[in-house]
């Protein structure tokens, strides 16, 4: 009986130490052209032509000088701040509007909210590429409301609620107690008080999730900037890279440069809030 325990115990441990062998090699192999990117981002062009894994430049060593001329070439601090601009205001229109729209919906057994709850989730199946052509042909045709940021963070925002709002939807329905707002509500607060004084802290995980989510895929975004942001001076960081790689494709320096640029701030945020992001999904999952 020990024997057998034994040879069991000695089993799971090889299977762990396999799925631990797979798990680090799969790890390797996604982090393996960012670890490229940071080794060579510091090396002259014939140093990355002649030997792209050694750590230093053999001929020309260590350098900065691929980030001033990077982002002066690339004019990085306009499209950094077109980034920002509607990276920052499409996230906070998201937060704030879907879980408004969470919080009707869960507190109000309104035959209209349960239709425009399931008409909200059957929309997250619907592919961007179908709404592409009739996106542009509308807005920038008919009503030529193209080439202004505004009316991409208006797209922004309207292109993610239903997820948002899906996710606010499970963790007010599971972890907000409504007693807590029937409380308020008799200390004299209003639906408006309540959802923001009451409800809207107590949702710290998910909106730290929906944050990290949306402003990644905001930040990240090619296709619709592309479609929407026709002008240089309106360009944001994925189409600024984009049009820098077309004109300077041959000096990988600069390249890898413009490329670190780019993903530096989400995964500055990324690192900053990563704690929340299991506890947020969690909670805005599970549905009792």
């Amino acid at each position: 009986m020990i024997q057998d325990s034994a040879k069991a115990l000695a089993r799971k441990r090889r299977i762990h130490a396999i799925i631990m062998v797979v798990l680090i090699l799969v790890f390797i192999a996604f982090i393996f052209p960012f670890i490229l990117v940071v080794i060579n981002v510091f090396k002259e062009k014939v140093d990355i032509v002649k030997d792209p894994l050694s750590l230093i430049g053999v001929k020309k060593g260590f350098t900065l000088e691929n980030f001033p001329n990077a982002i002066q070439k690339m004019d990085f601090f306009k499209a950094f701040a077109n980034s920002l601009i509607i990276t920052v205001s499409s996230t906070i229109l998201t937060l704030l509007l879907s879980s408004m729209t969470a919080f009707v919906i869960v507190r109000n057994k309104w035959k209209a909210c349960a239709l425009l709850f399931a008409a909200m989730v059957a929309s997250m199946v619907i592919p961007f590429q179908v709404l592409m052509v009739p996106l542009v042909s509308l807005y920038g045709g008919i009503f030529g409301v193209l080439n202004h940021r505004l009316t991409l963070i208006l797209m922004h925002t309207g292109f993610s609620l239903s997820m948002a709002t899906f996710m606010f939807h499970g963790a007010i329905h599971t972890n907000i107690p409504l007693e807590l707002e029937e409380a308020a509500f008799i200390d004299g607060c209003t639906r408006w008080q309540t959802w923001w004084k009451i409800v809207f802290p107590l949702l710290k995980p998910t909106i730290a999730t929906v944050a990290i989510i949306d402003a990644m895929a905001f930040w990240n975004d090619y296709l619709l900037p592309s479609l929407v942001l026709q002008k240089k001076e309106l360009y944001t960081i994925p189409i600024a890279t984009q049009a820098f790689y077309g004109t300077f494709s041959s000096d990988l320096g600069l390249i890898m440069a413009a490329l670190l640029l780019a993903m530096l701030p989400i995964l500055i945020l990324y690192v900053l809030l990563q704690r929340f992001i299991v506890e947020g999904v969690t909670s805005g999952a599970v549905k009792g």
